[in-house]
């Protein structure tokens, strides 16, 4: 059984966020449409307190990467995705062509994009940071004005 909580981290942010077995499994800008019946339980954890207190750092511009244990499901490919996620630095962006040479598979752009749209752990697992290879802001599951908001944010703290 999976424990949630929801937490407004700013008027533009409200997240969901589970875990299951002490570890992170969801952190999403809306629950997934099926929780109800996949046997999610609304119970602050200690994870989730965790979780919370340090996107209120991350919001705060105090924290620029999460120290919190992630369980995340998917594809070896997705997996390859969100791991090459992580690497993008804090206030940086990277396109998706870029994620997919990143990881050894050049013509991938676009199923790069569709491995971002399925990332279950969003703002911990930086998917905001890829744009389009023009440096447009392009999908994004929170909205483009959360993307906008989120990298205008780290942008702001990167040189603090």
């Amino acid at each position: 059984m999976k424990n949630f909580f929801i937490y407004e981290f700013h008027p533009a942010v409200r997240l969901f966020v589970a875990e299951e077995s002490g570890k992170l499994t969801d952190v999403r800008f809306k629950p997934p449409s099926s929780f109800k019946s996949e046997g999610f339980r609304a119970s602050e954890s200690s994870v989730l307190r965790e979780a919370k207190e340090q996107l209120l750092e991350y919001f705060a511009g105090k924290r620029r990467v999460f120290d919190l244990p992630i369980s995340l499901s998917g594809t070896d490919f997705e997996l390859s995705c969100w791991e090459a996620l992580r690497a993008i630095p804090y206030a940086k962006t990277q396109s998706y062509a870029g994620v997919a040479r990143a990881i050894g598979r050049p013509r991938a752009f676009r199923a790069v994009g569709g491995a971002n749209h399925r990332n279950p752990v969003a703002i911990i697992v930086p998917c905001h940071r890829v744009v389009g290879s023009d440096g447009s802001l392009v999908g994004f599951g929170g909205g483009l004005d959360v993307k906008k908001f989120l990298l205008d944010l780290e942008r702001s703290n990167a040189s603090s």
